[in-house]
């Protein structure tokens, strides 16, 4: 795939476009703008039906109320920074939406803003952008292509530039700007320093159920408010958080989260970044069927209190839909997989892993390598 080539939520996007404007979401450097400017032509930030906010000019007309409002479709880029943008929005839309069409993109605020009010309320559908995942980065599927995606992460840049210099630079000027420019719009917080050390923290921590106490202790800094650092590194999407699933016939663990990183080319250890992989691979596929069908989906873990573990659990309408357990290489299945088949309503469960090995069926526990469980599914 070409950089700049239609992303998977584009399809979905358009045909939306005609009954309500869009929001586009998701982490910085995603490619939103990018995405949004493929429905302008010419597909350029010059393009005259494109206004951003942080762009002075456009700025200026927009505050002057300035807007191409006769272009067939209008696309604003955080406008969400503008104080009174809902009011903006939902007079354009009531006025203007039969002519116009309107898509809005934006960073952490976009999704932070918007649920702080309901005066857009049906006006519109948020679709949340993910990195590039195997399956939209590659057709074939390819190890390689794999291999690529562990190394360098699913963001634009570094995945299609491939240099490791350029990669480490931009990790390190990413999470700047994150940190440090994201996390003082949405809340004044005054110690930004430990914030960028718990975010620096949690490379480390994929994969493992959090220990909020040794943070605690770490960081010197109440549970409360280590709590609402991750919230907001969170809705900055750094980072997410997944909860265990319980099931009545099972002791699981009810309280520990566990946590990964939207971009999970930081993740040093090898097992975890894969895990990481997976976990983001799936997470987009959750997000897609909650924006393109309305279904509630959510992604969970399974643990006991002996700790007995599977990975991932995805659940559609609060059910469970199947089980993935990560493993480096070609190895047996794992004994949780029988132990939680027999005592939980799973319907099916995957070990995906990163070699060329296949067998079982899904029913008893399937082991396959994770290039062949993207077409199973099939994830997007």
């Amino acid at each position: 795939m070409k950089l700049g080539s239609i992303r998977y939520i584009s399809e979905s996007i358009k045909k939306t476009l005609d009954k309500k404007m869009v929001f586009i979401g998701g982490p910085r450097q995603v490619g939103k703008t990018t995405l949004s400017l493929q429905f302008l032509k010419p597909s350029k930030p010059s393009n005259p039906n494109y206004m951003n906010w942080d762009n002075l000019e456009d700025k200026s007309k927009i505050l002057k109320n300035q807007l191409p409002l006769s272009a067939p479709i209008l696309v604003l880029d955080e406008i969400h920074k503008y104080r009174l943008w809902r009011n903006l929005l939902k007079g354009l839309y009531d006025k203007f939406h039969s002519d116009t069409k309107f898509i809005v993109t934006g960073s952490a605020r976009l999704d932070y803003y918007r649920r702080g009010g309901d005066s857009l309320l049906g006006r519109y559908r948020y679709f949340r952008l993910h990195p590039f995942s195997l399956p939209e980065y590659s057709k074939n599927l390819s190890q390689k292509d794999l291999d690529t995606l562990l190394k360098f992460g699913g963001f634009p840049e570094p995945l299609f530039e491939q240099d490791e210099d350029n990669h480490r630079i931009w990790i390190r000027d990413r999470m700047a700007k994150v940190i440090l420019e994201d996390l003082r719009d949405l809340e004044n917080v005054k110690e930004v320093s430990l914030v960028l050390l718990l975010a620096e923290t949690l490379p480390s921590k994929v994969g493992s159920p959090l220990s909020l106490k040794s943070m605690e202790e770490d960081l010197q800094v109440s549970m409360p408010t280590i709590k609402r650092w991750l919230q907001l590194l969170e809705w900055m999407y750094y980072c997410y958080q997944i909860r265990p699933y319980g099931s009545p016939k099972i002791r699981a663990v009810k309280k520990l989260q566990k946590v990964y990183l939207w971009d999970w080319s930081q993740v040093e250890d090898k097992g975890a970044r894969f895990e990481n992989l997976v976990a983001g691979h799936l997470l987009k596929y959750c997000h897609f069927i909650e924006d393109t069908k309305g279904y509630t989906m959510e992604l969970c873990y399974l643990r006991d209190t002996d700790g007995r573990e599977i990975d991932f659990v995805v659940l559609q309408n609060k059910k469970p839909i199947f089980a993935v357990e990560c493993k480096s290489g070609d190895k047996d299945i794992s004994k949780h997989i029988g132990y939680f088949r027999d005592r939980t309503a799973i319907p099916a469960f995957y070990q995906v892993h990163n070699g060329s090995a296949s067998w079982g069926t899904p029913e008893q526990g399937c082991v396959l390598p994770f290039r062949e469980f993207c077409k199973m599914i099939p994830l997007v």
